[in-house]
């Protein structure tokens, strides 16, 4: 048996049955780590030796007969933004190097009192703002599957690892892509909640902040099972902060496809897809209405795309402003001055809604809520939406090209990168 081919919601059943101890998976998984890290480098920041200690006692406790929690013995890592107790929180800033954290993160608390191992912590891109994980003090995460390919960011060490068969689980954290985007690269399956329902607290470079608008934790994993069950653990108040609420999910009752309707946006004409993967979705929306389902292809969306799109950025940038200290945010502002008010690209967008007037960002938050409300209203026509994850597949390593200049192949073209 290749323990690390599993699942973690198998590999969990088999432990709490007796078939594989928890040393045996951190073994079996630590093998894997050693022989293909070196050349990944997902996995960044070891803790295997604390690790072999914590699966001694978790099988102590299991031949003991003691209450075993979901994720008992299971082998993981976590995205490294995410405090550990004793190890590093970097982001990749090379002025954190040496900084340990004192405690740990709910969701890392959480993914342990389940019973979960933390093998150690997996590699990010600088302040978590890339779609590749690179950084000076780590350096870079290749993807598995093609090494001069990006793994994806800023959970790329995370998709990778899980890719790879270094872990059995995994928690990243997503603002613009960052969890959707390693995984749509590596092959595996991610989940970016609704914001606020997993905590963030311990997250990032400052543990007591509040957490950014828009950004979210979420896992990542090997199966559609295991994201349910990380998220049963990982979703719910952070009791800590006082928050007065019970989170109580309405599961889909739904056993057949019969009936179902589904819409599939497989391209859209303001942002191309490549056909490798407009190609899949044509495909599995003819799958789809062969099981029974009524398919809609390409269906009016509550709002132009390019409309999303422009509020998305507007209400994002509004969000990183924040991690501009006062020198960066006057050169914003100086830039965004000399701007021509015809550019519409990307860096031009960017530059105009770090430096927004507080009161064009509380306009923008208005028309996300009305937006919100008609998805709910488009929601009751369709009961699913399938769509790309990124316009591209997984690209080749960039170095020294600003996001605003990157290009992406599609169909044979370039095309922005922030297209995705």
């Amino acid at each position: 048996m290749n323990i690390h081919s599993l699942d973690a919601t198998t590999l969990a059943a088999r432990i709490a049955r007796g078939e594989v101890s928890a040393t045996d998976a951190l073994q079996a998984y630590a093998g894997r780590i050693a022989l293909h890290n070196p050349v990944l480098n997902a996995i960044v920041v070891p803790r295997l030796e604390a690790a072999v200690a914590e699966a001694e006692q978790a099988d102590f406790a299991r031949a003991a007969g003691a209450p075993l929690g979901p994720l008992h013995g299971v082998p993981i890592t976590v995205k490294e933004s995410f405090d550990v107790a004793g190890l590093p929180t970097t982001l990749g800033h090379e002025r954190r190097v040496g900084h340990v954290a004192a405690a740990d993160s709910v969701v890392v608390a959480r993914l342990r009192a389940a019973g979960a191992i933390v093998m150690g912590k997996s590699n990010v891109p600088v302040a978590l703002a890339d779609w590749q994980s690179n950084n000076p003090i780590h350096g870079r995460t290749h993807n598995p599957y093609d090494l001069t390919r990006s793994a994806g960011g800023s959970s790329g060490g995370a998709a990778a690892a899980l890719a790879a068969g270094l872990t059995a689980l995994e928690v990243g954290s997503d603002i613009g892509g960052s969890i959707r985007m390693p995984a749509h690269f590596c092959g595996v399956f991610g989940h970016k909640p609704t914001p606020g329902l997993i905590p963030m607290r311990g997250h990032g470079l400052n543990p007591d902040a509040g957490p950014a608008d828009l950004t979210v934790a979420g896992p990542l994993a090997r199966s559609g099972a295991d994201l349910e069950l990380a998220f049963a653990i990982l979703a719910g108040a952070d009791e800590a902060s006082g928050t007065p609420w019970r989170l109580d999910l309405q599961l889909e009752s739904r056993t057949s496809l019969v009936g179902a309707r589904i819409a599939v946006l497989s391209d859209d004409a303001s942002f191309p897809v490549d056909c490798a993967i407009s190609g899949a979705l044509t495909r599995l929306a003819a799958r789809l209405a062969d099981a029974g389902a009524i398919v809609t292809r390409d269906p009016a969306l509550p709002l132009p795309s390019r409309d999303i799109y422009r509020l998305y950025l507007q209400l994002l940038r509004g969000a990183t402003a924040a991690r501009l200290d006062d020198a960066g945010l006057a050169e914003a502002i100086a830039k965004a001055d000399a701007l021509d008010p015809a550019d519409e690209s990307y860096g031009a967008l960017m530059l105009r809604y770090l430096t927004q007037r507080h009161a064009d960002w509380l306009k923008a938050d208005g028309r996300r809520h009305r937006l919100q409300q008609a998805w709910r209203g488009w929601f009751g026509e369709y009961d699913a939406l399938i769509c790309p994850a990124a316009p591209f597949t997984a690209f080749p390593h960039i170095s020294g090209i600003p996001k605003e200049q990157q290009r992406m192949m599609v169909n044979g073209a370039p095309a922005p990168a922030a297209d995705a």
